[in-house]
């Protein structure tokens, strides 16, 4: 598919500088230009990659100022970041779709797959189940028994979506996530550990994405939630009986214990840990490897352990790296004090 700089321009409703003839067939890094594909520049340290690009076209911020001439077509816009992201969905919108069922796929004969979906082969989908239309299943995807799967949903190779879960629609389940495995619940006794049965579901709502060797845990009663438009990077642990709230994000490492209730639009930086049996409110953004092990009150930004604001957190950073020298100061003060101490006593 090949797109001319005009056209690019009157879909994302920017203003052209240039050739409003140049055409492009491709989207690459602005530092990898070359002729005949679309970049962005939206973050300043990548400013000077403009002057050099090969790209025959660039998107760029409305108030980019130059510094001096360039041999590419800007198409400036009100944010590049938000407009190449739309550019890139319509681009793979354009891609067609996978239909058909392969005949090395299982399905079971009381299961109801809807039309225009794809199963792809060796991959099982369970008695009962219930796969909406436009679905996407990928080879070796596991759908156990009674589970129920809403419309345009893609399940890509290796995922796992246990007994009795349900999906809404436009969810995507990359490679290797685990859907409604056993919470990790276990009571002691003298002889070791009694298994707490795991009777709950998990519940993804509309248009979550969740990454690649992700687990999500069913709850011990009831559902574990993930709310709508949740987006978990690759390698995140959500434990059971947790309620994951609509429109928040959480990158790589990030583990969220037992019983926890996520507000809305939070973001957790990679490798966050949140204890079990305690609330975070809406709109916190925890910084990379911050430890939560308490609720915490919307409209906060916080890094740290405990988390705490970034001016403190810094503060004591900057402070602790100078620890080996104050404490050189300190023991020096003490000998001096010490000796003070001593020419006294002795002229007593």
């Amino acid at each position: 598919m090949e797109f001319t700089a005009s056209q690019i321009a009157e879909l994302a409703g920017g203003r052209i500088e240039g050739n409003p003839d140049a055409k492009v067939s491709s989207f690459c890094k602005i530092e990898e230009g070359k002729e005949g594909s679309i970049t962005f520049l939206s973050n300043p340290k990548y400013t000077h990659y403009l002057y050099d690009t090969k790209a025959s076209i660039v998107l760029v911020n409305d108030d980019l100022e130059l510094e001096q001439s360039v041999a590419t077509t800007l198409i400036r816009v009100p944010n590049a970041y938000e407009t190449v992201a739309k550019l890139l969905q319509f681009y793979e919108s354009m891609k067609p779709k996978k239909t058909g069922i392969n005949p090395l796929a299982f399905i079971s004969p009381t299961a109801k797959v809807g039309e225009n979906c794809y199963v792809g082969a060796f991959s099982y989908i369970g008695e009962g189940v219930t796969i909406g239309p436009g679905c996407q299943i990928y080879p070796n995807a596991y759908i156990g028994d009674g589970v129920e799967v809403g419309n345009d949903c893609i399940i890509y190779p290796h995922a796992t979506i246990y007994h009795g879960c349900r999906l809404g629609n436009r969810v995507t389940l990359h490679a290797g996530s685990v859907i409604g495995a056993d919470g990790f619940g276990f009571a002691p006794n003298a002889d070791g550990y009694d298994k707490i049965p795991q009777i709950g579901i998990v519940t993804i709502e509309d248009d979550v994405e969740i990454g690649a060797n992700t687990c999500v845990d069913r709850s011990t009663m009831g559902s574990t939630y993930v709310r709508k438009g949740v987006k978990l990077d690759n390698l995140v642990q959500i434990a059971h009986n947790t309620d994951i709230g609509s429109n928040t994000v959480m990158s790589a490492q990030v583990g969220v214990a037992g019983s926890t209730k996520v507000g809305e639009w939070c973001m957790f930086g990679g490798q966050v840990g949140v204890a079990g049996h305690i609330t975070i409110g809406d709109k916190v953004m925890l910084g990379a490897q911050s430890g939560a092990n308490g609720s915490i009150d919307s409209n906060q930004t916080l890094i740290g352990t405990p988390p705490q604001q970034p001016r403190s957190f810094f503060k004591q950073a900057a402070i602790s790296r100078r620890l080996p020298e104050i404490y050189k100061q300190v023991n020096q003060l003490q000998k001096e004090i010490q000796e003070i101490k001593q020419k006294i006593e002795s002229n007593e």
